[in-house]
């Protein structure tokens, strides 16, 4: 009866679902401030545009690199002069096993940029203060929501394709 239960236990850890931090790194950096100094002597009204997306790559098995890519760009409102582009690519390499199918989906595209979040949101504090502008804290992200988003978005799609087509 013995053998019988470490069996068992066996094959629960063996599908057990692992998720490992590697390394977090900085992929790429980038701050542009083009139209210093004159832009220090206008009436500080910013417009932040903010752009978002994540890359997965598989580096062997159950070893992924994703990278979270963060663009933004500030400028003023009454003049259209850019103030600053920031854009960083913070990534990271992660043991996922145990996981497969959406799950897997999730966990690259939700969780794993989760995690990642935070150093990129710090570095680009940094720079923007390095460049003597205005704090910028970036609000946390939703990629939870994103990845739900992600998968209506497809449903969406799939059950629009498998339509007939009518013709006039």
């Amino acid at each position: 009866m013995t053998e019988q239960n470490q069996e068992v236990a066996t094959e629960a850890q063996a599908t057990e679902a692992v998720l490992q931090i590697q390394r977090i790194y900085i992929k790429d950096v980038s701050f542009e401030a083009p139209n210093l100094p004159h832009i220090f002597q206008q009436e500080w009204k910013p417009q932040l545009s903010f752009d978002l997306n994540t890359e997965v790559v598989e580096l062997g098995e159950d070893l992924y690199e994703v990278c979270l890519n963060i663009s933004t760009e500030t400028t003023l409102e009454e003049s259209g002069d850019v103030a600053f582009i920031c854009e960083v690519k913070q990534a990271g390499v992660f043991t996922v096993s145990g996981l497969e199918g959406v799950q897997l989906a999730h966990c690259l595209t939700s969780q794993c940029p989760n995690m990642l979040f935070p150093y990129a949101r710090e570095l680009i504090a940094s720079l923007v203060n390095r460049g003597t502008f205005p704090p910028l804290n970036l609000s946390p992200v939703n990629f939870d929501a994103l990845f739900m988003e992600y998968l209506e978005r497809q449903q969406a799609e799939q059950a629009q394709s498998e339509q007939p087509e009518t013709v006039n």
